[in-house]
């Protein structure tokens, strides 16, 4: 029986990063079709998709009681390990906050740029910056990326 003891731990090793990624709680208007496809992206990326489907006064006020500020908001919020992920956030950036673990509220994509997760293609795409949401209500750009 131990025989397969090392083989666990050597196909542990093995398996990608995503393969242990993080549990992610969506809440999001149930009109949302853009959110849907953002959720399949980080599902894609390896992570475990919860939605919950709310009314837009419901989901305002629960951005409001997470922190997130006005500027920074978009259409739909998720929490992960104590942070906030507040619209089209690719999941490299979500995976490199849980890595760094910052003092912020979290990051942000404000508004519904073409060319991030769940807007459309990369290829054509327009910039955007990613934000890192402060505890301070301020924020600063944690990644850039330029036009696809």
């Amino acid at each position: 029986m131990t025989i397969f003891k090392p083989v666990a731990f050597v196909l542990a090793t093995l398996l990608p990063a995503t393969a242990m990624a993080e549990a992610i709680e969506v809440a999001k208007s149930p009109t949302c079709g853009c959110g849907s496809a953002w959720i399949e992206h980080m599902a894609t990326a390896g992570h475990d998709m919860t939605t919950q489907d709310m009314p837009d006064d419901a989901l305002h006020a629960l951005k409001a009681t997470l922190g997130i500020p006005e500027a920074t908001m978009s259409c739909h919020t998720a929490q992960v390990q104590g942070y906030v992920i507040e619209g089209h956030v690719p999941a490299a950036d979500v995976e490199r906050l849980l890595s760094e673990r910052p003092d912020a509220v979290g990051l942000s994509v404000p508004g519904m740029i073409m060319g991030t997760p769940g807007m459309g293609p990369r290829e054509g795409g327009d910039a955007f910056d990613v934000l890192l949401m402060n505890q301070d209500g301020t924020s600063k750009v944690f990644t850039s990326y330029p036009e696809g």
